[in-house]
């Protein structure tokens, strides 16, 4: 017999009052997977591991986000080419790299795509920082200038100049993915 919590105030709670069930417990994502078995152990199944333990010895916590790190990092907004020159000077002389979203207001896809960007943005918090830009907002000569043909396009410059390239005009999760990869080549 099993139970699924939900969280793991709901775990604690079902732990302490039917020990004699199989206990689920959410840790950053992944499942704590604890099975009684027929001896009275408790068999630890995580990561395709069988650790015994007697039941005496389980504890279950709740486990919460890390909250001295933030969880999104709101992208800051270029306006025009000379902006750019000043954020891409900034980044030169700290040698780190840019992310630029290249985006528009009517593109589903920009926008379902932007907070994404912004989770990807808190886990490179002091490595890299992010913009975006709304195409149809600033002069074309900005838009020229970061050569954008599809939206969304995500750009890494460093050292004053484009470096690489996702466009995304697939799946959210598949170009946070690439994005993250290009991130990693680079700092």
């Amino acid at each position: 017999m099993s139970v699924i919590a939900a969280n793991a105030q709901i775990l604690y709670r079902e732990f302490h009052h039917r020990d004699q069930q199989q206990q689920y417990s959410i840790r950053s994502g992944r499942f704590l997977i604890l099975q009684r078995s027929s001896s009275g152990y408790w068999i630890d199944r995580r990561n395709r591991e069988c650790k015994k333990s007697l039941r005496r010895d389980i504890r279950v916590d709740a486990f919460w986000p890390d909250l001295s790190r933030p969880t999104t990092v709101e992208m800051e907004h270029i306006n025009d080419s000379d902006h750019l020159d000043q954020i891409l000077l900034l980044a030169q002389k700290h040698s780190e790299p840019i992310i630029i979203d290249w985006m528009a207001t009517w593109c589903r896809k920009c926008i379902y795509l932007k907070p994404k960007l912004e989770k990807l943005a808190a886990e490179f918090d002091t490595k890299a920082k992010f913009y975006w830009v709304d195409v149809n907002k600033v002069p074309q000569t900005l838009v020229k200038r970061g050569n954008i043909s599809k939206m969304p396009t995500i750009q890494l410059w460093k050292d004053g100049e484009m470096k690489a390239e996702v466009i995304g005009g697939h799946k959210a999760w598949f170009v946070v993915d690439e994005v993250r990869e290009m991130i990693q080549k680079f700092v």
